[in-house]
């Protein structure tokens, strides 16, 4: 489908709404619209990452998260600290919690065990591929239901980490997200100001300590208030 020309255009304030800090890693809560790590066009360097390295010129991405999608992200600041964390993540011993407003009424619990790959003809759309997709499963289930709004909040559980795993699912699902510019249709796209996918909840385990960590982000669109409250305290 066609839509306008991206305009990259990443909020500067803050400039980086940090959760942790030591001397290993750092935790962000990352906004929409901005990138996890530098793009390939110099118009693009501006990021999470390019950010962090102005504090720690070592830093590196252990893992990303889509440019529209906003949460809890976590930077290595140095050799050890990213090998750590990579494995974890490559490991699946890291635990990643989203919330979603999608369009329609979701009223149970399900699970999306559909293989995804790269549109090569269609960059940088992904797929449902049978033949080629690698494994990919998404658990989900309804938080809230707005019938006058005709949407649903879900909580996304990705058990795998392809690329915009969660909004190729719930697309294919019949239920696409909210601001979604890739895989929802025009009406549920402009619906909103941003994505609205937000990764509120991130656990894993320190690289160097070994401590379990748990790190909660607020969603930067509308939550009930009770149950924002709830999703911030999950885990602790």
């Amino acid at each position: 489908m066609a839509r306008e020309p991206f305009i990259y255009n990443p909020p500067l304030e803050p400039r980086l709404d940090i959760l942790y800090h030591d001397e290993d890693i750092i935790v962000v809560n990352k906004p929409s619209t901005i990138l996890s790590v530098p793009g390939k066009k110099p118009e693009h360097f501006d990021s999470i990452l390019s950010r962090v390295r102005e504090l720690h010129p070592s830093a590196h991405a252990v893992h990303r998260l889509d440019y529209g999608t906003s949460g809890v992200l976590v930077v290595g600041l140095h050799t050890k600290a990213v090998s750590e964390m990579g494995k974890q993540f490559q490991n699946h011993l890291t635990q990643k919690r989203y919330i979603a407003w999608v369009s329609g009424i979701v009223t149970e619990s399900g699970s999306v065990d559909l293989p995804l790959c790269t549109d090569y003809e269609n960059r940088p759309y992904q797929k449902v591929d049978f033949e080629q997709g690698r494994p990919a499963l998404t658990e989900y289930e309804p938080l809230y239901t707005d019938p006058e709004h005709n949407r649903t909040l879900l909580r996304l559980l990705p058990k795998t980490g392809r690329s915009h795993q969660l909004r190729v699912h719930c697309r294919e699902i019949g239920h696409p997200i909210f601001g979604d510019h890739l895989y929802a249709p025009d009406d549920v796209y402009h619906a909103v100001p941003h994505l609205y996918l937000h990764a509120y909840y991130l656990k894993f385990y320190h690289p160097l300590t070994r401590e379990e960590m748990i790190f909660t982000a607020p969603a930067p669109f509308p939550v009930p208030q009770e149950l924002r409250q709830q999703l911030l305290q999950e885990g602790r």
